[in-house]
């Protein structure tokens, strides 16, 4: 027999009956797009409702779950997917409660196509992500990356953190605004920071010699209103902060680790432990790639190099453990990391220090990694006094 009898005369058909309903979910602030595949079938079908009807997306389910049993006379379940957005995960935990799988993806992590211009509507957008549910329920590697919904409480955690990042930085905006005011009159070197802002402010004199003029000092006072309110909104996020780290201590001694370490304070600390390391993670690359940490290669033919650090993982995460990585340097100068550094620094005559920072960052992070869930000392770091 010749290989060309041996060929099927057309391509094999993909298996989409799993014995189940799939369906994606399109959310937007005014309606919701389901994209249904019904077992055995290859057409996909669309329904609309209402953006937070959630007793109408609700009906539509059980609506195809009825048709579905009068024609073939069985009950199929129900796997929902939607992209990780502004809608957070609430959604999910509905679906999760009314017995439905949902699964969150990572909508960057979807293959697309590399046209210049390439069509783009809420109906392609679902259907791609019904063929990416079926092939991930296939047990096909790499098809997409799904999310792992954080807890209420694990959710709610985070938010001292970033409410604290926000605030400083509304802060720097005012402090620059007011220095910017100032230095178009010819002053410098005010700092609206200090505790005698007020007083300072009324001996101050333009550059020419004259007084503040009568409508920039009044809005200078109202910049200094709304610092002064942002400071005490700062002290107050940050008194909650150490209240939470105080409780957190008694049901696990992961924040206490990390602030037993020299170099490392309370807010690194919270975010180190809410943002990453109070996660599961099988293996350290696993670690690396959820703070964006993780090498990314380009190799084609005889081309091959690094890329540099991917950046697909939590920002606030990978910032902060980068400004660890630089106070690690200097409170722990004798750590097996920081020697690590010194001597590739050396070997480079120098130069790029930025880029073996990142990798530092990388090593420290899987090092505290393994020292809050396995006890696993981190080599010469030094613990702070009583």
């Amino acid at each position: 027999m010749s290989v060309a009898n041996q060929r099927p005369e057309a391509p094999t058909a993909i298996r989409t009956d799993l014995g189940a309903f799939f369906a994606s979910l399109e959310l937007s602030h005014s309606k919701w797009l389901i994209t249904s595949l019904q077992p055995g079938s290859e057409v996909m079908s669309k329904h609309v409702v209402a953006a937070g009807n959630v007793a109408g997306l609700l009906d539509r389910f059980a609506e195809l779950r009825r048709k579905a049993e009068a024609r073939t006379g069985r009950c199929y379940p129900i796997i929902v997917i939607q992209g990780a957005g502004l809608d957070g995960f609430w959604i999910h935990r509905v679906l999760q409660a009314e017995g439905i799988e949902s699964h969150v993806v990572d909508a960057a992590s979807i293959a697309t196509s590399r046209r210049r211009r390439r069509a783009k509507t809420d109906g392609i957008d679902g259907e791609a992500l019904v063929r990416a549910l079926l092939a991930y329920k296939r047990g096909e590697p790499r098809v997409c990356a799904m999310v792992r919904a954080p807890t209420p409480e694990e959710e709610d955690r985070r938010r001292i953190s970033r409410e604290r990042k926000t605030l400083t930085n509304e802060r720097i905006s005012h402090v620059n605004r007011v220095k910017g005011l100032l230095f178009a009159q010819g002053v410098s070197g005010y700092e609206p920071l200090r505790r005698d802002r007020r007083k300072r402010l009324e001996e101050l004199m333009t550059g020419d010699g004259r007084p503040l003029p009568a409508h920039l000092k009044a809005q200078i006072g109202r910049e200094l209103d709304r610092l002064e309110l942002l400071l005490e909104q700062i002290k107050a996020v940050e008194a909650e902060r150490d209240a939470m780290l105080a409780a957190e201590q008694l049901t696990s001694p992961a924040p206490t680790m990390l602030l037993n370490l020299k170099g490392i304070g309370p807010e690194f600390a919270v975010v180190l432990w809410s943002e990453g390391l109070s996660r599961h993670f099988d293996n350290r690359r696993q670690v690396a790639a959820y703070a964006g940490l993780a090498p990314t290669p380009w190799q084609s033919g005889s081309v091959d190099y690094d890329q540099g650090v991917s950046k697909a993982g939590n920002p606030r995460l990978r910032t902060t453990l980068i400004q660890t990585a630089w106070l690690w340097l200097r409170h722990q100068p004798r750590s097996a990391l920081t020697l690590w550094f010194k001597d590739r620094v050396k070997q480079n005559s120098g130069r790029l220090k930025k880029t073996t920072i990142i990798a530092l960052a990388r090593k420290l992070l899987v090092a505290l990694w393994k020292y809050v869930n396995a006890g696993v000392v981190i080599e010469g770091a030094v613990m702070k006094t009583a």
